[in-house]
């Protein structure tokens, strides 16, 4: 389930811009059909085109940013790769050269609807991975130009050959099955209709429906309904009945499962879920693109997009029974609605529209039903997204924070580097002489350490990642200061025992934090606790606990237990630079996890053979006089 909502979140990114995309191509469309096709109608259609034409290929891309450990253009690269590489490798001149045909006719017709939703996705796993796995790889001298990031490019290039090898065969046989499968079900009637319906939005994720579509729509069974509606040239009571089922759910149905969704959002979420899932709506309303709308859930909460494919198959079921017609040439919107009212193929569309204020009302209701009864962690609502409010930073969130520390630290000109570990800060500094260390524990910091020279690492907690993310939002221009000073960052749990004993987390020899050899750490600025020198190669967790961070490179690993303690347990010092090398986490951030949960598989040869200590120091953040016992 977290491989799916991290995947869910990865295509936001070019789901975002898709609504937009397809409210311009709609009203182009609609001004060619009112005016004719005309300079304005063009300029329109095409800007949206560029978009929606290449939704694969943005998800693609999208993909292999999101799914990557770090965000890195790297990963971008490697799924763009990718994408040419399998698409480019399958289309139809290319197929026609391999079977050696003497037409690009004699091709499958599958070969043709290569560049979709499918393999745009699995381009972008194939970029994400073959970042994850090979960014840090390290080849011998005289290839060591390809080492590192520049061998991510390649070796997903090497491993979407081997895929574009295996889809060569096995993408005709599925094309093919469904375009039989789409004939067996015209003989069904208005059943038939109606699992049309069902398996055109189940098969939405992997791009082939245009698969029966082609049967329903097009010539390819002799049915023609888009076309002969269109052309009005059909038989009247007959053409359209394979899209006017369409109309109710996308101008009515899925807006109210997005009304839904949104008044389910957690509060501190509603105005992030409502930038995509109103705007989504609309666009699903006004030109029937229903993608930016569905991909905002059909991988958060796959339950709630097999009911949307019952639904829409009993509209098409029921639209077919009634009397009832209506067809479109762009997509079941309305615009598409208004432009067809007059066509002589339309039968009653005035039912279509009191059907979809029906279809409204189901989906809002079983939509807000199934999502408060079962959780469902639909957009505002992901059990792992990061919920900051019990983070105390002033009026101005973490924006103040990042102000108050920019100003402690000697402004702008004085930050020559900016990164972050799983709880601190680390700087170069131009003058570190400058640098108000009052100022800085005053805006929230834990505490700063000065490793030597112009270096700086400033304390913080847990939701550093997101200081660290505002201060690089106003250090390029994206956001502005925020002159209102922040409070401390995090309130130490007064429920916290003097004790705390703990499982311990990783076999070894158990040592005092004194003795390990970082700063940050031994000092105890961090705070208290006990430090491991690890025998074994898995961290388990040390009691009952919550996880609520995973850090980005992997080594480090932060835990809430039930009395608010916090708890951070960092595998090795300066591991960070492995950028995830060596570590392979087994439990994802949002997880409940017991005592002895396995939390993170450890590669030793990795750390070791990078020349980094494997000392594990396990500190409480937020009880300065706790005392750390292992059992």
């Amino acid at each position: 389930m977290k491989f799916f909502q991290n995947l869910a979140r990865s295509l936001m990114l070019p789901v975002a811009v898709l609504p937009v995309a397809a409210i311009l191509v709609g009203v182009g469309y609609w001004i060619d059909g009112i005016a004719g096709e005309n300079i304005v109608s063009a300029f329109l259609g095409a800007a949206g085109g560029a978009l929606l034409d290449n939704m694969a290929l943005l998800f693609a891309i999208g993909v292999s940013i999101g799914m990557a450990t770090k965000t890195d253009g790297t990963s971008a690269l490697a799924g763009l790769v990718s994408w040419l590489t399998i698409t480019t490798l399958l289309r139809p001149d290319t197929v026609q050269m391999l079977i050696g045909a003497a037409e690009v006719e004699a091709v499958n017709p599958a070969f043709e609807n290569v560049q979709n939703v499918f393999v745009g996705i699995l381009s972008g796993l194939i970029g994400a991975f073959s970042y994850n796995r090979f960014k840090s790889t390290k080849l011998p001298d005289y290839l060591s130009f390809f080492s590192g990031k520049r061998s991510v490019a390649i070796v997903s290039a090497g491993l979407s050959i081997l895929v574009a090898a295996a889809l060569f065969f096995i993408w005709p046989f599925v094309y093919s099955g469904l375009v039989m499968f789409g004939e067996w079900m015209l003989t069904l009637g208005p059943v038939g209709a109606g699992l049309y319906g069902f398996f055109n939005r189940l098969l939405i994720p992997l791009g082939l429906h245009h698969a029966l579509n082609s049967v329903f729509w097009f010539d390819v069974a002799g049915i023609n309904d888009l076309s002969n509606f269109l052309n009005g040239t059909g038989t009247f009571g007959e053409t359209g009945q394979y899209m006017a089922g369409f109309f109710p759910i996308m101008m009515f149905g899925l807006p109210g499962a997005a009304l839904a969704m949104y008044v389910t959002a957690k509060s501190g979420r509603k105005k992030a879920a409502a930038g995509i899932l109103l705007s989504a709506a609309f666009a699903s309303f006004l030109t029937g693109v229903t993608e930016p709308l569905e991909f905002a859930f059909m991988f958060l909460a796959p339950a709630l997009f097999l009911i949307h494919g019952v639904f829409t198959g009993l509209s098409l079921l029921i639209a077919t029974i009634l009397p009832t017609r209506m067809g479109f040439g762009f997509s079941a919107g309305f615009i598409d609605m208004a432009l067809g009212w007059a066509n002589p193929m339309a039968q009653n569309p005035w039912m279509l529209l009191l059907l979809g204020v029906g279809w409204f009302l189901i989906y809002f209701l079983v939509f807000r039903f199934a999502i408060l009864k079962f959780n469902l962690p639909t957009p505002g609502r992901e059990d792992d997204a990061p919920d900051t409010g019990s983070v105390t930073t002033g009026a101005d969130g973490f924006a103040g924070t990042a102000s108050a520390f920019l100003t402690a630290l000697g402004g702008r000109s004085n930050i020559t580097s900016l990164e972050n570990c799983a709880t601190r800060l680390r700087l170069e500094v131009n003058d570190p002489a400058v640098v108000d260390e009052g100022a800085l524990k005053r805006a929230g910091a834990v505490s700063t350490v000065k490793p030597g020279g112009k270096s700086l690492q400033v304390i913080y907690g847990l939701n550093v990642q997101f200081v660290k993310d505002a201060m690089e939002d106003i250090l390029s221009g994206a956001a502005e200061p925020v002159e209102a000073p922040p409070a401390a960052n995090v309130e130490a749990s007064s429920a916290a025992s003097a004790v705390i004993r703990l499982k311990q987390p990783i076999e070894g020899q158990v040592l005092p934090l004194a003795d390990v050899p970082d700063e940050a750490f031994s000092s105890g600025a961090l705070g208290p606790g006990l430090a491991v020198a690890p025998t074994g190669d898995t961290v388990v967790a040390p009691a009952d606990a919550t996880v609520v961070t995973f850090a980005g490179a992997g080594h480090a690993i932060g835990l809430a237990l039930a009395d608010g303690t916090e708890l951070l347990i960092h595998v090795g010092i300066d591991t960070v630079k492995l950028e995830g090398a060596g570590f392979t986490p087994l439990v994802s951030q949002g997880d409940e996890v017991s005592a002895g949960t396995p939390l993170l598989h450890i590669d030793r040869s990795a750390v070791d053979a990078a020349g980094y200590s494997m000392v594990t120091p396990v500190v409480v953040l937020t009880n300065p006089d706790a005392v750390v016992e292992f059992d």
